[in-house]
């Protein structure tokens, strides 16, 4: 229910922390993955090890730089991927950026700004360029990375918040819009993990002591905790499943 042979894959983010270990693990599964990320030269370094790993399989990597907050590279992002693979199969939206901790009434605009167009405002964007495709062929998943700030509020991180809160309520309506075409959009909600995104949180002892105390499960999650949801989002395991957010923290919300 989860071999991913004969899909196409593409994943924002991919050259390190959550977006590489999906890219690592559909390709196990044998899909075809796109790796992308802003650099063009890791794209390719991550690609190279994706292809190692999976040498005499049917998975295979390639790698396409962009930068999501420009639209134009977004649409490129789309085109090359489907020069390279003949089409898209499966989306994961995983890149995002956070330029303020603190208070939501400190944040300047431009940040504001910033957060909202890079998380949100792209995703949309490369959502509606992939689903054309999807239409016509009556088959595709969209799987959309927001987290548990888009569902609970934050006295440092606000406006991260309300853009992965955006996230959760795109998927919902692309699931509503889409689903008669047999097109899936689904979110994943994870907690804290152990990535360099999110190394400010997890390196500080006092905040992750807290943090571990207020988490059933006693632990921070690894990029692979998150890999195996997007692995079932993107298979026949989850083939009635769609406009859901799948909780992946260890149990700290409850």
């Amino acid at each position: 229910m989860f071999d991913l042979k004969g899909k196409k894959a593409v994943i924002t983010g991919a050259t390190r922390g959550i977006g590489r270990a999906i890219a690592e693990q559909m390709a196990l599964q044998g899909a075809e993955v796109v790796v992308s990320s802003r650099k063009s030269d890791v794209c390719a370094q991550v690609a190279d090890q994706i292809n190692q790993a999976t040498a005499g399989g049917t998975g295979r990597a390639f790698p396409v730089a962009c930068n999501i907050a420009h639209k134009d590279q977004l649409q490129a992002l789309v085109d090359q991927s489907i020069a390279l693979m003949g089409q898209i199969d499966i989306l994961v939206c995983n890149a995002a950026s956070n330029v303020h901790h603190g208070p939501s009434a400190t944040i300047p605009d431009e940040a504001f700004s910033k957060i909202i167009d890079t998380n949100l405002k792209s995703t949309h964007w490369l959502c509606h360029m992939v689903l054309p495709g999807m239409v016509q062929r009556r088959d595709g998943s969209i799987i959309v990375v927001s987290s548990i700030a888009g569902l609970r509020g934050s006295e440092a991180l606000g406006t991260y918040g309300i853009s992965k809160a955006g996230e959760i309520a795109l998927v919902r309506n692309i699931a509503l819009e889409y689903g008669p075409h047999n097109i899936r959009a689904n979110a994943i909600a994870p907690g804290l993990i152990k990535t360099d995104f999110a190394r400010a949180l997890w390196e500080n002892p006092e905040f992750l002591n807290k943090r571990l105390a207020a988490t059933p499960l006693r632990r921070i999650g690894e990029p692979i905790d998150i890999a195996g949801v997007a692995l079932f989002l993107a298979s026949k395991a989850s083939s009635f499943m769609t406009g859901q957010v799948l909780v992946v923290d260890g149990g700290v919300t409850v």
